[in-house]
């Protein structure tokens, strides 16, 4: 009952519509495994300005029981934590926000339960992102804060449960890697209660080594010139050292020596009391420091500085980039756009008709016209273009293996409930419709569906029909095909499978497909 109060309290006052106080605008929400951020800012001329920052530990990271299930207590202070975001966020739209949640949530088994909650309680989609994708937007938001540099740059960032580690250059990222280690993850298994020992810095050393080895050549220190580090940990760190006057708020090999012999000194966390340190921030820091540690002497790290720019910024860039691609996508850059083009080219997708396909499900989405905005639009033009991506595996049954494939590849700017919405889209291009019940639930995934499926069918010949001969109109839930009577006599084939199309549709429930022949 307490939650369910909680949610309701929560999403009452964001019915308000008063956008006055957030024109020009954005704001990136990272729910961390260890704390929630919510960042607004504003990009003017693409200098970026932060407006306003609110931080809470949650310790989302430390609510995973045994079995993977995130408990109900971890819960509510995530949810708690988003409430307080809401209010904030009240007058922004739905293109001004954007949320993505990190390790915790890709690993809980509950996680659809918990982000069904906290969507309802912030107002706004939750998006859960792959370990790569999260490394990318950490290299965005720290490649666009940061002064330019003339050699590559090795950006690291420790969270709650994972390390992200990012090679780049300029603002382009050349290498992005997520390793399932982190302070939160670390700290519970090796400094149980609290109490610090020798014999637990070096188990927690060895198991971030395992977990980092694979990257030792790929990081080495001869692929970059300066190391930076950012968010939480690093931060963290950073204050201590400078606070007690061991650094300037470098990291280095000797400065981690030194904290982790004050750790050992006090023995316990709750005895730790340094220049610096957050109390928030005590609770993880033997993890943190036994990452660092062994990211120092494995990758010959002498000097580590803190960075301006995190996740939450990277989101900011993002966000504003894909509100510009919807404007106008002829002249901007959006790295979904670059994603689909390599999944094609890797894939063996014959473009032509992936083509024929987007250009006819373009058409006839815009003549419905169904409630959404630009984005929409964007996702069926990626779904089609790459609704053929399986053939390479198999013709039989290609929709599933380009479901499947969609589902699990590395897709740059894609969040895993994107790939997941176009896996659905790819997966219902032809067959039953009762694979997709759940997804039909969303009225206008199943627009976008429709469209896909009369585009496929409409260029299943490997043609492109004449849109002169064909039109759709949309009246509630129904959906009227028009096609000439010539079209129709010159296109039997097509007419069989559009009425087999319509008894689909009428026996899904969710939405009603009628032909009509012109004279």
């Amino acid at each position: 009952m307490r939650a369910m109060s909680l949610e309701k309290t929560a999403t009452a006052p964001l019915a308000s519509t008063d956008t006055s106080n957030a024109a020009g605008l954005l704001a990136g929400i990272d729910m961390g495994s260890n704390s929630f951020r919510l960042e607004i800012g504003q990009i003017v001329r693409g200098r970026y300005k932060r407006i306003d920052y609110l931080k809470e530990t949650v310790r989302l990271g430390g609510g995973l029981d045994a079995d993977g299930m995130l408990t109900e207590e971890a819960s509510l202070r995530g949810l708690v934590c988003l409430a307080r975001f809401a209010e904030r966020l009240q007058g922004f739209g739905p293109q001004q926000v954007r949320a993505v949640a990190t390790q915790t949530l890709r690993e809980a088994k509950n996680r659809d339960a918990f982000l069904a909650r906290a969507q309802a309680v912030l107002g706004h989609p939750i998006e859960v992102i792959s370990g790569r994708e999260e490394a990318r937007l950490i290299y965005a938001g720290v490649a666009r804060l940061m002064p330019p540099s003339a050699g590559r740059r090795l950006v690291i960032d420790i969270g709650g449960r994972s390390t992200e580690m990012i090679l780049g250059e300029g603002r382009a990222p050349l290498v992005a890697e997520s390793f399932q280690i982190g302070s939160v993850g670390l700290s519970m298994r090796y400094f149980p209660a609290g109490r610090y020992t020798s014999e637990g810095f070096r188990a927690a050393q060895v198991a971030a080594g395992a977990e980092l080895e694979e990257a030792l050549e790929i990081f080495a220190p001869g692929q970059w010139s300066e190391a930076l580090g950012s968010s939480g940990t690093v931060g963290a760190v950073s204050q201590l050292l400078l606070a007690s006057g061991i650094t300037d708020g470098t990291i280095t090999p000797d400065g981690l020596r030194w904290c982790i012999e004050q750790c050992l000194r006090a023995g316990e966390v709750e005895r730790l009391v340094l220049p610096g340190l957050k109390d928030e921030r005590r609770p993880v820091l033997g993890g943190g420091l036994s990452i660092l540690y062994t990211l120092a002497i494995h990758f010959g790290i002498d000097a580590l500085r803190p960075a301006r720019g995190a996740l939450r910024q990277g989101v900011i860039f993002d966000l504003d980039e894909r509100r510009s691609a919807a404007r106008d996508s002829r002249h901007v850059h959006d790295v979904r756009d670059e994603s689909v083009q390599q999944l094609q080219e890797r894939f063996g997708v014959d473009l032509e008709q992936a083509g024929r396909v987007a250009q006819v499900a373009e058409t006839l989405y815009r003549s419905i016209e169904p409630p959404g905005d630009g984005e929409a639009l964007r996702q069926l033009r990626w779904a089609a273009a790459l609704h053929e991506l399986g053939m390479m595996v198999s013709h039989h049954d290609h929709h599933r293996h380009s479901a499947y494939l969609l589902a699990h590849v590395d897709a740059p700017g894609f969040s895993q409930s994107e790939q997941r919405r176009l896996a659905n889209l790819v997966l219902g291009q032809r067959g039953g419709l009762r694979k997709l019940e759940e997804p039909l639930q969303d009225e206008g995934f199943a627009w976008q569906a429709l469209c896909l499926r009369l585009a496929a069918l409409l260029c299943h010949a490997r043609r492109l029909p004449s849109l002169g001969e064909i039109s759709l109109r949309r009246t509630g839930r129904s959906a009227e095909l028009s096609t000439s009577r010539g079209w129709e006599q010159a296109h039997p084939r097509a007419i069989f499978l559009l009425k087999e199309e319509a008894q689909a549709w009428e026996r899904s429930g969710v939405l009603r497909l009628v032909l009509h022949a012109l004279d």
